[in-house]
């Protein structure tokens, strides 16, 4: 009788212990996982992100392709467009002529095909009397004088091909140096700074830029032209894969550990 008191007290007692112990590990596993939920959603999220990044880029790829492989058309449409609210002119081909003034040419540091040196972006006065800079190309650092090339610098009426570029309404980064006017060498695109260190009236220069084609050469052979850039990164895909499998992984943990506990659970 005594031992069955006994007993009964052990078991009561273990009772107990298991039903405090479910009680505490409720709400722990309540917000495990509601973290492994929101972890996982977060990390899913992100990679559609990515795929719709990676959609928009693709597209724009392709829309900058089509630009690049369209028929030049007259400055004039260029102007036009560049005026309309929203007018998208970027990577568009055109065609112009006018008279460079080669005392005006600012100077944008730049590197190409692995050498250091200077995109040339001369004033182009045009036949109604507006100017546009026009990013001849590329010298090498020790040519950024003009007397170094004295060749390229090219007198009377000129004719030329190149892509419209957008100008930049304020510095892209602040990792970007600030221009240095007195060297005359610019680090972003400032189109307001280029027309009042050159003295011109801003209402005579036209709001975009030129990039001279690769068929622009000039004598001498600098500047190069033919420097716009049309590869855009896009790393999407990967980026979009790397979420992806990171919850694939929170997944496959997850689900590792629940064999694991109930494993034990049952040799217990």
């Amino acid at each position: 009788m005594a031992l069955r008191e006994v007993d009964e007290g052990r078991s009561l007692k273990l009772g107990e212990t298991g039903t405090s112990q479910i009680l505490v590990a409720r709400p722990r596993a309540i917000i495990t996982t509601i973290l492994v939920l929101s972890v996982l959603a977060i990390l899913v999220g992100l990679g559609t992100w990515q795929m719709e990044r990676l959609h928009w880029k693709e597209g724009l790829l392709a829309d900058i392709a089509a630009r690049r492989a369209a028929a030049p058309v007259a400055l004039s449409e260029i102007e036009r467009d560049a005026e309309r609210p929203g007018g998208d002119i970027e990577y568009r081909r055109v065609s112009l002529s006018g008279t460079f003034d080669h005392k005006g040419e600012r100077h944008f540091f730049a590197t190409f095909e692995g050498r250091t040196g200077f995109y040339v972006y001369t004033p182009l006065t045009l036949a109604d009397g507006h100017v546009l800079f026009v990013n001849r190309g590329f010298v090498p650092y020790e040519m950024k004088e003009p007397a170094t090339r004295r060749a390229g610098e090219v007198e009377g009426l000129q004719t030329l091909t190149g892509y419209a570029r957008e100008k930049l309404d304020a510095k892209p980064s602040s990792l970007v140096p600030d221009n240095d006017l007195s060297k005359n060498i610019f680090f972003w695109k400032d189109l307001a700074a280029m027309t009042a260190s050159d003295g011109l009236d801003p209402a005579n220069v036209l709001p975009f830029f030129v990039d001279a084609d690769e068929t622009v050469k000039m004598p001498g052979g600098w500047p190069r032209g033919g420097v716009t850039q049309f590869d855009l990164p896009n790393n999407h895909l990967q980026y979009a894969l790397t979420w992806y499998g990171l919850a694939g992984a929170l997944v496959a943990v997850v689900i590792a550990s629940v064999v694991r506990r109930r494993r034990v659970g049952t040799e217990q």
